[in-house]
């Protein structure tokens, strides 16, 4: 999602990287980790930061990448504002921008989770030209 927003609204991108399920099918909420570094596609991060994550399931996550983001770039930010695409009722947590807010607590079946069951061997690549693609 920040990369679309970043290319639509012509700005920069920066990516925190952030992990907080894990378990079976990474369908079980444990304890978040937080990458050690932003990955920025400019020297600064910017005084106005705009959070996007994919949802807001139990708010934990996005207030713990604030904290990190104030402590480790807090002479730059003047602000942060969130947005997400699915924001749950059970989230003690509310973003300023989401586009659904969802009363119950589904399961959120994103569309990159086939991905998380396959490996290398589950594809053939074939050299076509100077192209390699896969099936």
């Amino acid at each position: 999602m920040g990369d679309i927003l970043s290319r639509i609204f012509s700005k920069p991108l920066a990516i925190l990287a952030t992990s907080s399920y894990d378990g079976i099918k990474d369908q079980e909420r444990g304890n978040i980790k937080i990458g050690k570094n932003l990955t920025m596609t400019t020297d600064s991060l910017g005084s106005h930061i705009l959070l996007v994550d994919d949802l807001v399931d139990s708010g934990i996550s996005i207030k713990k990448s604030i904290n990190w983001l104030q402590n480790n770039y807090n002479q730059e930010i003047k602000e942060i504002k969130t947005a997400v695409l699915w924001y749950k009722a059970c989230s003690i947590f509310e973003p300023d921008y989401y586009v659904d807010y969802l009363l119950d607590n589904p399961w959120i079946h994103q569309p990159f989770e086939i991905y998380e069951q396959m490996n290398p061997a589950d594809f053939t690549f074939v050299k076509t030209g100077s192209q390699i693609k896969f099936n």
